[in-house]
């Protein structure tokens, strides 16, 4: 019987496609006895029927293997006398008909949990039990076998008349078998392996057959049956008090068998796997670490090395002896491997499950091992991948930087934040780098959990903000950030709003010393396009952020009287402002949509705010305002303009007394290009007559000196731009004199006029700047930023006079152009030695530059005139210079100038 018992067993336990000699013997065994369906087709489904309730007690024609089984036990099942024997049969009929019918839920498989604990079991009970043939197994072998028989493939189907029929019997059974069973059992025997066997199959066939009853549609008969059944099944387990828990095995034991079972890759080996990785009772053993290491190409998943990851650090932290230090290392190595082979997307997932747990310093918050060579790695990669800046070069530099952030993702940011700064061109690459690792988005809370903050920004404040010491470095941030917001094709790092309120919110005061950067910075930041359906600018406060600007830009009407010993931007930072108000009014403007009555309440807010800086200011929102209010300009400025009153409005200033309406109005010009075109046009000035035309040419050079300090290059150009214009249109009459003529050229200086004419309003510009009404006005560091421009000018003016008569390319061509050029560069040069002579000290170096740029066009143009004259002409040409030259003070300035003349003849 136990033979039989033995070979249904492995019958049962076999899975199709594997050669069994013992299963082909007992198929051949049933052959020879007559059975009409040979083996391999008793794996097939029979042809189901449904059979007459009434004749369940007699067994239907034994037309499949499963019910040779189930009829061989059936005649012999009164020769079974020892308990051992009656569970084993028992427990063969029960997994029978479990297994081999409809029976089981879809959803009854084992959790992987579940499953190490039933293997655990069945070796646990095989390993006390000397009666067991597995006794003196290998635990490869037992833990083999035993999941061979807890893992059955149904590869055939009892039909209803056969299972009612198997169910019946099993009723018989228990009821003939189970008080004796119940009394052996609850003794001090405790459980063998059938035993148990027998105890698990009932319980889970005992819920089963509740799921069955309760799912199908059973006649009366049937439901008896299965009502039966249920009922002694569970009275028969009620009475058993013994069982064999997870927590009764040993844990050793338990964590062999999911080692075992990971060494043999058996059928649930990857389960295994994922607990073998995140069991935190198993001891942190040798054994363990070598499985880790001999099987670590198993463990290569994203879920899998942080839970390794995890375990590490608890082991850590609760033991710091010289051994566990030698398992962290080995264990440390054999996880970071693993790391390493993964695709850069899992990685990915790996480094945000590292910043989640423990933050910007990852791993090496508690794992000392990590920390040991860091440093010197981290400078070495780094310092390569600096000098071998290539595109080839990025997946190489990208998998050396992964095992960095893995490690110590805060302090490898910070590294790359450092080097894009400071190593010149690496900037960019650097970026692609740490874009490669969308994870190092992550948003950190511990600072305060209501305001989230990204580690990448948080490093770049850390350790280059405040720091950049250059231009060049400053540039660099300014592009390395641009990128971090904008990649060419991958997610961006950080985003313009936590940009904007890190870098610029904080920093727009006049006395902040990054404000010129952070006005940049908002520029770049302004210039990212929005993906979002509400723009990012909206959490970012901005009706406050114009208002700071607009402040900024107020102040500047006070630049020259600012505290010299408080730090105040420049009139460069000036034009940055301007760029960024506008840019700022074009993303504004747009979100007027959403919420139109909020807009409404925040424009009024701002127009009052704006209210009491400089009238000007407000003119510089004009985008922003739209029809909601009219441009507010000094009442003066309507005596000289025709302004139409629908869009312009007077308000009373007192600075803006009874003569100062060209002094708005060319305010009014600096404001934007659009501003000054209007001007331009609006402007009433009677041509016919002569006393008006020379009263404007006087009042628009007194109001031009009082602007020309204060403006920025660009508000300097609109200027000239106007200057242009008036001189053109001859509204702006600025009569050329001869005072530094030799004798009357016989010359054609119409095309040139223009020209002349700009150089002699500079020179009656600074002539009245420089005069004794005016001499206290302009503080000493006035004089430079003044020169400046002057000299910018110039040699604005002289790109136009080159552009108007070239030097002649072939030697026939007319020569005329070539004197009268040299003539324009002669007055332009004696002009400005004329303002040298006039300024205080400490404006040379500009000037020097100016001057020796136009001798240097004058040389040009003069020395391709191959006329009889030329040479008569540039000897005395070169004689006036020297002597108009001679008269110059500035010692410096003089010798340069002489020096570069005593060349202009060789």
């Amino acid at each position: 019987v136990r033979f039989f018992l033995d070979v249904w067993w492995e019958g049962m336990k076999h899975k199709e496609g594997q050669e069994d000699p013992t299963v082909s013997a007992f198929g051949a065994l049933v052959r020879q006895h007559g059975c009409e369906s040979s083996l391999d087709d008793g794996l097939h489904p029979p042809k189901r029927f449904k059979g007459d309730p009434g004749s369940l007690n007699d067994p239907p024609a034994a037309t499949s293997l499963l019910m040779v089984l189930i009829e061989g036990l059936k005649q012999t099942y009164r020769t079974i006398a020892l308990p051992r024997v009656r569970c084993y049969a028992l427990a063969n009929l029960v997994e029978l008909l479990s297994v081999f019918t409809e029976l089981e839920p879809e959803s009854s498989l084992l959790s992987a949990a579940e499953y190490l604990d039933k293997v655990s079991s069945v070796v646990s009970l095989w390993t006390s039990d000397p009666e067991s043939q597995f006794h003196h197994r290998e635990l490869a072998e037992k833990v083999k076998e035993a999941e061979r028989s807890i893992s059955f493939v149904s590869t055939a189907t009892l039909s209803c008349e056969e299972l009612f029929f198997g169910l019946d019997f099993l009723c018989s059974l228990l009821r003939a078998w189970g008080e004796e069973l119940q009394g052996t059992l609850n003794s001090s025997e405790g459980l063998c392996y059938e035993s148990y066997r027998l105890l698990d199959a009932l319980t889970t066939f005992g819920k089963n057959l509740v799921c069955f009853s309760e799912t199908r549609d059973l006649d009366e008969d049937e439901a008896r049956v299965v009502s039966e059944l249920t009922q002694i099944i569970k009275d028969f387990l009620k009475e058993i008090d013994v069982g064999l828990k997870s927590k009764d095995l040993d844990p050793s034991l338990v964590s062999s068998v999911a080692m075992t079972i990971i060494e043999q890759k058996l059928d649930r080996h990857m389960e295994m796997c994922s607990i073998f990785a995140s069991e935190k009772t198993w001891p942190f053993s040798k054994d363990w670490a070598d499985c880790l290491v001999r099987n670590k190409a198993l463990f290569q998943k994203p879920e899998l090395v942080l839970k390794l990851l995890e375990m590490l650090v608890n082991f850590t932290m609760s033991r710091q002896d010289k051994e566990a230090q030698e398992l962290q290392m080995q264990v440390t190595k054999a996880i970071v491997e693993c790391y390493a082979d993964l695709p850069l997307t899992d990685k990915n997932k790996i480094i945000l499950g590292v910043l989640t747990s423990w933050g910007g310093a990852g791993l090496s918050l508690n794992l000392q091992v990590v920390m040991e060579g860091f440093q010197e790695d981290l400078n070495v990669t780094f310092n390569q991948i600096t000098k071998s800046v290539s595109d080839e070069g990025l997946a190489r530099a990208v998998a050396s930087v992964a095992r960095l952030v893995l490690l110590y993702p805060e302090a490898t940011v910070k590294q790359a934040c450092n080097r894009a700064v400071v190593n010149l061109g690496a900037h960019q690459f650097l970026a692609q780098i740490l874009c490669s690792f969308p994870a190092l988005s992550f948003l950190e809370t511990h600072d305060d959990p209501g305001r989230p903050r990204g580690l990448v920004v948080r490093c770049l404040e850390e350790t280059v903000w405040g720091r950049l010491s250059s231009a060049r470095e400053e540039e660099q941030f300014l592009e390395f950030l641009a990128f971090l917001m904008q990649p060419s094709s991958a997610a961006p790092l950080v985003s313009p709003a936590e940009v904007t309120k890190t870098f610029v919110l904080p920093y727009l005061k006049s006395d902040s010393a990054q404000i010129e950067l952070s006005l940049q910075i908002l520029g770049k930041v302004l210039g990212v396009p929005c993906c979002s359906e509400e723009h990012w600018i909206k959490s970012c406060h901005p009706f406050p952020l114009l208002l700071s600007l607009c402040k900024l830009l107020d102040s500047y009407t006070k630049y020259w009287h600012q505290p010299r010993d408080q730090f105040f931007p420049s009139l460069e930072t000036k034009d940055l402002i301007l760029n960024v108000l506008c840019q700022l009014c074009e993303v504004v403007r747009p979100e007027t949509v959403s919420s139109p009555e909020l807009w409404v309440q925040s424009l009024a807010w701002l127009h009052r705010k704006v209210a009491s800086l400089d009238w000007t200011v407000g003119l510089r929102l004009k985008k922003l305002y739209g029809d909601h209010f009219k441009n507010e300009v000094p009442a003066t400025l309507f005596e000289i303009c025709t302004l139409p009153e629908d869009e312009w409005t007077s308000q009373p200033l007192p600075a803006y007394g009874p003569g100062s309406g060209l002094l708005a109005w060319m305010e009014c010009c600096c404001v934007s290009t659009a501003l000054r075109d209007a001007m331009l046009t609006l402007l009433t000035v009677n041509v016919g007559n002569p006393e008006e035309v020379n009263l404007f040419s006087k009042g628009f050079l007194v109001a031009l000196i009082q602007v020309f300090p204060w403006c920025s290059h660009s508000e300097w150009k609109r200027l000239m731009h106007v200057v242009e214009n008036l001189l053109q249109r001859q509204v702006l009459h600025v009569p050329y004199t001869l005072e530094y003529v030799q004798y009357m050229p016989l010359l054609n200086l119409r095309p040139f006029a223009c020209y002349l004419q700009f150089s002699v309003l500079f020179l009656r510009g600074f002539q009245l700047l420089c005069s004794s009404c005016c001499s206290t006005w302009l503080p000493a560091e006035a004089w430079l930023h003044v020169v400046q421009l002057y000299c910018g000018s110039l040699m604005d003016l002289l790109s136009s006079v080159k552009s108007t008569a070239r030097p002649p390319l072939h030697p026939d061509e007319d020569r005329t152009s070539t004197q009268e050029v040299s003539f324009v560069c002669i007055q332009m040069f004696c002009h400005l030695l004329h303002v040298a002579a006039m300024l205080p000290d400490g404006c040379g170096e500009p000037l020097v530059v100016a001057a020796l740029e136009i001798l240097s066009q004058y040389e040009a143009f003069s020395s391709t005139d191959t006329s009889p004259s030329n040479a008569l002409r540039r000897a005395n040409e070169r004689h006036f210079l020297e002597s108009i030259t001679d008269n110059v003070a500035d010692e410096e300035l003089r010798g340069t100038l002489l020096q570069k003349l005593s060349k202009l003849g060789a």
